[in-house]
C-alpha cells in the first residue's frame, strides 16, 4: 500500500510536543506530520552520507526507517560518519545506527538488514518502502539500487562525495531520469578513486546527506520542487553550488531485471581501494606481506618502491623503502630503476602498486613484485606499531 493510500496514524501528546516546530509550518501541520509518521524510508549505507541522513530523518519523525549495511565501525570512519561514536568501534554499523536513531526518536521503527545488498535480495528489501536513499560509495551498488528502484517504481534519492566535491539529485520520480540517464555505463575500474584512496573532507557528507534528507522529507510530504531532473553540484573548497539539467534518454533500454553488477562494473561492491583485476597471465608477481617479511629475514635485498603520494608517506612509511614516486609517474622514472634486482612495489592497499607493476612489466622489467594489501596489510599483520589510515 502506497503512502497516499495508507491510513495515517494519530500523534501522541509527546509527539505533538516533540514535533511542534513542524506542526506550526503551514506546509507540514498535523496532517503532514502524520504522513511522516506513516512513511517508510530505506537508507542503503550507514556511512558518511547515511549518518546525517538517518539522524535528520529520525528527528523529523519518519515512522519507519530501514538501514542496509554489513560493515563494522572503524576508527577511520569517525571523521565523517557522525551517527557512530568511539564507543561503537568494532560494532556492526546497522546496530550502532539503530541505537542512535532510537535515542533521537524512540517512536521510530528501525528495520535492520545486516547483509550486502545484492541482486538476490534487493527487490525483497526495497519493496516495503516509499522512498529509497542511496548512501553508498561504489558503482555496483549504485546501479543495483537504481535498477531495483526502477523495477519497483520507487524514487531514489541519490548523493555522492569525493574529496571536496559532492552531488545530489532525485532519480526515478514523476517520470524523471534515473541513474542510467546520468551514467549509461560505469567508468573503467580504477579510473575513479574511492574515498579510501583519494580522501574526503569530513564535513562534506554532512552537507550532501542533509540535502538528501531534505529531498526525502519533501517527497514524503508532497511539497516543494524536488531535484528530479536537476543534478546539484557542490564545491566545498570554493563554496559554490551549480546545477546541471538531466533528462531521460529516449534511447535507453528498459530496465526489467537485475544483473550481476560486479561483473557489469568490473569491480567489487565493497568500500576500499580499487584493486586491479587478477589474471592468470600477469607479467608480475603478487606476494603477501608475510612472504616478503620471510624473504627479508633471510637476507633478501630487493629495491622497494613506494607509489603513494608524498602526503601519505608523511602519515606512515616503511623504513626499508628506497624511493617514493606516485604510481602515475613510474614510467617517467623507469630508466633510473634497477633491472638486475627484484623490485617490490607497494601503496596503501595494493591497487595502485599493481598498476605500477604492470607499467614496469610493459617496459621490460622482469623481476617485479606487487606487495598485496600494501602498507595497510604490513601495519595490520607484520608491524602493529605502524598507524593505518
Amino acid at each position: 500500500m502506497s503512502l497516499v493510500d495508507r491510513p495515517l496514524p494519530d500523534l501522541t501528546k509527546e509527539e505533538i510536543e516533540r514535533f511542534s516546530r513542524h506542526l506550526i509550518l503551514d506546509e507540514v501541520g498535523m496532517q503532514g506530520q502524520r504522513r511522516l509518521k506513516a512513511a517508510r524510508v530505506l537508507c542503503v549505507g550507514t556511512g558518511g552520507l547515511g549518518s546525517p541522513l538517518l539522524l535528520y530523518l529520525a528527528a523529523a519523525g519518519v515512522g519507519r526507517i530501514g538501514i542496509v549495511d554489513f560493515d563494522v565501525v572503524d576508527t577511520s570512519n569517525l571523521q565523517r560518519q557522525v551517527i557512530h561514536g568511539t564507543a561503537s568501534v568494532g560494532q556492526p554499523k546497522v546496530q550502532s545506527a539503530k541505537a542512535r536513531i532510537l535515542d533521537i526518536n524512540p517512536h521510530c521503527q528501525v528495520d535492520v538488514y545486516e547483509e550486502p545488498l545484492s541482486s538476490d535480495n534487493a527487490l525483497r528489501i526495497l519493496e516495503p518502502y516509499d522512498v529509497v536513499v542511496d548512501g553508498t560509495d561504489n558503482f555496483p551498488t549504485r546501479y543495483l539500487v537504481n535498477d531495483a528502484c526502477v523495477i519497483l517504481g520507487k524514487p531514489n534519492v541519490y548523493g555522492s562525495i569525493f574529496k571536496f566535491e559532492g552531488q545530489a539529485t532525485v532519480f526515478n520520480h514523476a517520470g524523471g531520469p534515473n541513474y542510467r540517464d546520468l551514467y549509461p555505463e560505469p567508468p573503467p575500474p580504477g579510473l575513479v578513486p574511492s574515498c579510501a584512496e583519494g580522501g574526503v573532507l569530513g564535513i562534506l557528507p554532512g552537507v550532501i546527506g542533509t540535502i538528501q534528507a531534505t529531498e526525502t522529507v519533501k517527497l514524503l510530504l508532497g511539497k516543494g520542487t524536488s531535484l528530479s531532473g536537476r543534478l546539484l553540484l557542490y564545491d566545498a573548497l570554493n563554496l559554490r553550488f551549480r546545477e546541471l539539467k538531466l533528462r531521460p534518454d529516449p534511447q535507453r533500454k528498459p530496465i526489467t531485471t537485475l544483473i550481476d553488477y560486479e561483473q557489469f562494473c568490473g569491480m567489487p561492491a565493497v568500500e576500499g581501494e580499487l584493486e586491479a583485476p587478477v589474471t592468470t597471465d600477469e607479467p608480475f608477481e603478487r606476494w603477501s606481506v608475510h612472504q616478503i617479511r620471510a624473504k627479508l629475514d633471510d637476507g633478501w635485498a630487493p629495491y622497494v618502491l613506494d607509489v603513494r603520494k608524498p602526503h601519505e608517506a608523511d602519515i606512515v612509511s616503511l623504513g626499508f623503502a628506497d624511493r617514493l614516486e606516485p604510481h602515475e609517474s613510474v614510467a617517467a622514472i623507469a630508466d633510473s630503476l634497477p633491472r638486475d634486482r627484484d623490485i617490490v612495489i607497494h601503496c596503501k592497499m595494493g591497487g595502485r602498486s599493481a598498476k605500477a607493476a604492470s607499467t614496469l612489466a610493459e617496459l621490460g622489467f622482469t623481476r617485479v613484485i606487487n606487495m598485496e594489501g600494501g602498507i595497510t596489510a604490513w601495519a595490520q599483520e607484520i608491524d602493529p606499531s605502524l598507524p593505518t589510515y
